[in-house]
């Protein structure tokens, strides 16, 4: 079978993309925005086209010869008018899809009713309904999720987050509203067996374990984690209110928190019994279990994919961002290392982060992740996926990952709220590493922030190069 997959740099589309790898019955090829987020490994197995569903001609390519297509796509990181571009490109992939005699898209949206849904909700909901409308030319698995619990997700990372860090949680009311959540890796079985099935007409399969409310959740992962916590809903917290709460103590960042705590007040709740039905072998996993099964994740380091690795925004893009050749300002530094090998440097350079932190001068690099969370930036606490290892796409606190290139660069692109663009890069010579940071001034604002900053470069950059190296000489 000839399988298309889209969104496949993405939360879901990472984890289903190594399901359909180990099909031997799948020919698999890949739609992405940025080829090189792709790893080697995967190009040595599957098609890579670079382009979007927004790019007719990228797309009439790679759907030629496609049987089965899957469109895990939203446009939920977008500025601007996110239910047009939405519109748009389900539109867009419709209509390819029919012009190259694609037999099945499958798709996965929301639970909800279009009444009392959220906007985001809403266009999830709307891209259901477009791709759905030729049932006479094309076929439409369409799967319905709530809330996705598994190590990565938005919402777990939430979850798991407020459990952790707050005794007591002081909430909104409608935290008591029913959803029904499913672990992610009950949704990739769902998703990878609905290109075998055999079914006639279109078909919307809503997923899910029991049904429970977002106070349950907290509650029952709390008991999972062995510790204590209390929830005390109340009346005056809005969804605005709640989701400047929420990025103090949680990583995801004000647009999603907002997306979140907005999506809470409407139920999302099975609507039919398609899944019991079509899907008899897949048996969902209880709330408990697939805490459990996120956590060991965690433990192990066997993180696939997290919630910011892809989206429609510039915010988890990386495609043609870096370009520091276009920098005005740059703070250069040069360092030699003397009896450690290269390959210790690098590795001290690509643990930064996280748990590690920013070696000498942490607490300058905490205060200004916070001083960003407040103005709504994504600050430190969105951590990293994974302790040692890193790739393009992958976020570092506010930091994007936009080259990787073992034993010789790293290149990062901040996220942080600024009045221009800004980069960190790590480049390894003949026993030298070169730290510089590189800004694009957007206006005297942008020249007069560079400035104000310049102290804080002199002690965190240049404590920073110096520890990365002691670290690499200590692990020798």
């Amino acid at each position: 079978m000839n399988v298309l997959l889209t969104g496949a740099t993405g939360y879901i589309g990472r984890r289903l993309k190594e399901r359909l790898l180990q099909d031997k019955n799948v020919r698999l090829r890949l739609l992405v925005r940025n080829a090189d987020k792709v790893r080697a490994s995967t190009r040595s197995k599957a098609e890579v086209f670079e382009g979007s569903t927004f790019d007719k001609d990228s797309l009439r390519q790679a759907l030629q010869g496609i049987e089965t297509a899957y469109y895990l796509i939203h446009s939920m990181g977008a500025k601007g008018n996110f239910e047009k571009l939405d519109r748009l490109s389900a539109n867009n992939f419709l209509e390819a899809c029919v012009a190259a005699k694609v037999r099945r898209i499958i798709y996965l949206g929301g639970l909800g009713r279009k009444e009392t849904a959220s906007r985001h909700l809403l266009s999830r909901l709307e891209t259901g309904e477009i791709l759905s409308r030729r049932p006479g030319d094309i076929q439409t698995l369409w799967f319905r999720a709530g809330i996705i619990i598994g190590s990565g997700s938005a919402s777990f990372e939430l979850i798991r987050n407020l459990v952790q860090k707050l005794p007591v949680m002081v909430t909104p009311r409608w935290v008591r509203t029913k959803t029904q959540p499913i672990a992610v890796g009950d949704v990739l079985d769902y998703l990878f067996l609905a290109k075998d099935i055999e079914v006639k007409d279109n078909l919307i399969v809503d997923i899910g374990s029991e049904q429970m409310s977002f106070k349950d959740m907290l509650e029952r992962a709390a008991r999972v984690m062995g510790l204590r916590r209390r929830v005390i809903p109340i009346p005056v917290l809005s969804p605005r209110l709640s989701s400047y709460w929420l990025i103090m103590f949680t990583p995801v960042s004000y647009g999603i928190a907002k997306a979140l705590a907005e999506g809470l007040k409407s139920e999302t709740i099975i609507q039919n019994d398609n899944a019991a039905k079509y899907f008899a072998n897949v048996s969902p996993l209880s709330y408990e279990k697939a805490v459990e099964a996120a956590l060991a994740e965690i433990e192990s380091s066997q993180v696939v994919s997290r919630w910011c690795d892809s989206s429609a925004g510039e915010a988890c893009d990386t495609k043609g961002l870096d370009r520091i050749d276009k920098a005005v300002l740059t703070d250069k530094r040069v360092y030699g290392f003397e009896n450690i090998r290269t390959d210790s440097v690098f590795d001290s350079i690509q643990s930064l982060g996280g748990e590690t932190g920013w070696l000498k001068y942490n607490w300058l690099w905490r205060l200004r992740g916070l001083m960003d969370k407040i103005i709504g930036g994504p600050g430190l606490n969105r951590g990293r996926r994974d302790r040692d290892e890193l790739r393009i796409g992958d976020s570092l606190d506010f930091w994007k990952v936009v080259d990787v290139k073992r034993g010789k660069r790293l290149l990062l692109l901040s996220q942080m709220k600024l009045p221009g663009k800004a980069w960190l890069e790590f480049s390894l010579g003949d026993r030298t590493l070169i730290q510089t940071a590189y800004f694009l001034p957007r206006g005297l604002a942008g020249r007069l922030y560079w400035t104000l900053v310049k102290p804080f470069h002199f002690l965190a950059f240049k404590g920073l190069a110096r520890g990365v190296i002691n670290r690499a000489r200590k692990k020798e």
